[in-house]
């Protein structure tokens, strides 16, 4: 099975594919994980990636598709994959149908997370994460918050509000999303794996994707 999940930030991807992931038994495939995965390991593309990486820069579209093909290849992805917010643009998925049309593979399914901005909103400026690098857990002070106010559960370390999930930084964020990954919507919505379900409860959203997945 092959999963593209699109949304903007804050509506849920991460939740939904690790619930997908669980149900199915395929990969969470997530583009900034797998850059970081390459370059640690010192692939070929790796090196390549962090040269970019390394000095702020975006790292292309070609060297992303390599990695991408890099990993798709491997065993634990046999059974299957969910794209957790890859594609970005129109020209990744464009260079990704290519990619599913050399491995002879299809996409199953391509689905969109549907929440409104204020729910997002609320959510993100609502996280806090665990300051200790080695444990980097995550709480949301309305929903799920740690037992201790502002201390983590797991290791006891200092929980903050990360730089880029402040209000001003989420509403630049959302502004990036509408214009640069909205547009995919417009471009997958014509396909007949396409569909979309609101992203309001995790248990709920889950349930909408699994029925119509017929799996």
């Amino acid at each position: 099975m092959h999963i593209i999940l699109l949304g903007a930030p804050g509506a849920g991807k991460g939740t939904i594919a690790k619930m997908l992931v669980e149900k199915y038994g395929i990969v969470q495939i997530s583009t900034g994980d797998i850059l970081r995965q390459a370059v640690k390991e010192g692939t070929e593309v790796g090196k390549k990636a962090a040269e970019y990486m390394n000095t702020g820069k975006l790292v292309p579209d070609s060297i992303i598709m390599d990695i991408i093909e890099e990993r798709i290849a491997k065993p634990d992805c046999a059974k299957g994959f969910i794209f957790d917010g890859f594609p970005r643009t129109i020209p990744q998925a464009e260079e990704l149908a290519k990619l599913f049309a050399k491995k002879n593979m299809a996409i199953d399914a391509i689905i969109n997370l549907e929440v409104p901005e204020d729910v997002v909103l609320r959510r993100l400026t609502s996280r806090r994460t665990c300051s200790n690098p080695g444990c980097q857990a995550i709480y949301n002070i309305y929903t799920m918050p740690p037992k201790k106010d502002g201390i983590c559960d797991k290791c006891g370390s200092k929980l903050v509000q990360r730089d880029d999930e402040t209000e001003e930084a989420i509403r630049v964020r959302l502004e990036t999303y509408y214009e640069k990954t909205q547009p995919l919507i417009d471009y997958y919505q014509h396909n007949n794996a396409y569909f979309a379900v609101p992203s309001l409860d995790a248990q709920e959203t889950f349930d909408a994707i699994v029925q119509r997945l017929h799996v």
